[in-house]
């Protein structure tokens, strides 16, 4: 078989990149290991969405067919640090509708999966798992498990940290674990959010705790691995009682209803995002502390920028080439770059110890809540991708 582009990997980056190349002339597939498992209740897994990301769920028709019930805006972040220090971020103020939205990663992934399977330049081949890779001059031949051989002008990575199409192909990573784990699960309320993203900074942790239905959130909390295992050994109303003193009672009493659940937090970095005929998007290209809870942003903006640059190319031009793929690693040098280095500096910055850093780290949280050009700068870089 014969394709443009052969995307491996259909999670969240992967399957926006086909179902945002829908309307083109390029006859693509996608390579998946295993079906979408839609969880019973609430995903554990939950992003933050930003006003950028939403334009592009938008412009392929995705957005819109969300559940709107299992959709939260976010008006307000409500930060403390360790010491005293206090931010606070308002869409208001920075002319805003929204800072971001609350989703369900599952949600997302089905009704790509259902466009996906109702979409005529697309060939899913899943469940899948991939044999052999080889580059040629013209082509790139992927094997697959079962024997078959499928060829395409280019390859996408979008099959995750642990990329195989990028061990395949060479491209060199820096993988640093934070020998941290994020807990994550979902609590029923006992008041109201108000639409607003708590997150404090503390010495066992950063503990987010994001507005997720009208008297329900969802809570990422950052912390050692030992840490992480004690909370995941708790029982029930201990495990609850835990997060309520880590939030100072901020929505009240909580209440389990989900699972808890827990994944290994690190940073990783690539020499490269293209090679000839191949490209990285996703966690594939990059993976940085969730902090900032912008991760799966980078990913949809690579997928935004790749889709863009591959609409535009000329009848003549090869997707695969490598001057046509440089593009698009230019459109994407800078934003995971500076997500990378903040979100590693903070990460590293509240983990450090002693009465003189925790005074200068909280004075600074202080300093830049008093500057409301700096923040309302801030609070449109991160949501809009730009100042």
């Amino acid at each position: 078989m014969n394709f443009d582009v052969l995307i491996v990997g259909a999670g969240l980056a992967g399957a926006s990149l086909a179902v945002a190349l829908q309307a083109t002339k390029l006859k693509l597939a996608v390579v998946e290991s295993r079906l979408p498992v839609v969880p019973i209740g609430l995903d554990q897994r939950v992003y933050a969405v930003s006003p950028a990301s939403q334009r592009f769920l938008s412009g392929s028709g995705i957005w819109e067919r969300l559940d709107r019930d299992r959709i939260c805006a976010v008006r307000e972040m409500d930060i403390h640090g360790d010491k005293g220090g206090h931010l606070r971020f308002s869409a208001h103020d920075a002319g805003l509708a929204e800072l971001a939205w609350i989703v369900e990663s599952s949600l997302m992934l089905s009704e790509l999966w259902e466009t996906l399977k109702r979409q005529h330049n697309v060939t899913l081949l899943c469940p899948t798992t991939c044999s052999s890779l080889s580059i040629d001059i013209d082509s790139a031949a992927l094997t697959l498990a079962d024997g078959q051989v499928v060829r395409s002008r280019l390859v996408v990575a979008a099959d995750g940290v642990n990329s195989w199409v990028r061990g395949q192909v060479g491209i060199a990573t820096e993988l640093q674990p934070y020998r941290q784990h994020g807990v994550v699960a979902n609590f029923g309320s006992e008041r109201s959010h108000r639409q607003t993203a708590y997150q404090w900074f503390r010495k066992d942790g950063v503990v987010a705790l994001l507005p997720l239905g009208a008297q329900t959130v969802s809570l990422v909390w950052s912390c050692s691995d030992e840490f992480a295992s004690e909370l995941l050994a708790l029982d029930d109303a201990s495990f609850c009682e835990r997060v309520v003193e880590a939030s100072g009672g901020s929505v009240g009493g909580l209440q389990l209803v989900s699972d808890r659940a827990a994944f290994p937090l690190r940073l990783m970095r690539v020499e490269t995002l293209v090679k000839q005929r191949v490209a990285l998007i996703g966690d594939a290209a990059h993976a940085i502390h969730p902090l900032s809870g912008h991760g799966i942003n980078l990913g949809f903006q690579d997928s935004c920028a790749l889709a863009q640059g591959l609409e535009s190319l000329a009848s003549w031009e090869d997707p695969g080439d490598l001057s046509v793929l440089r593009r698009y690693a230019r459109a994407r040098a800078e934003e995971p770059l500076l997500m990378q280095y903040s979100t590693h500096g903070l990460s590293r910055l509240f983990g450090m110890e002693g009465a003189a850093v925790s005074y200068l780290r909280n004075i600074g949280m202080n300093l830049t809540s008093n500057m409301p050009v700096l923040k309302d700068a801030l609070v449109r870089y991160a949501t809009l991708g730009h100042f």
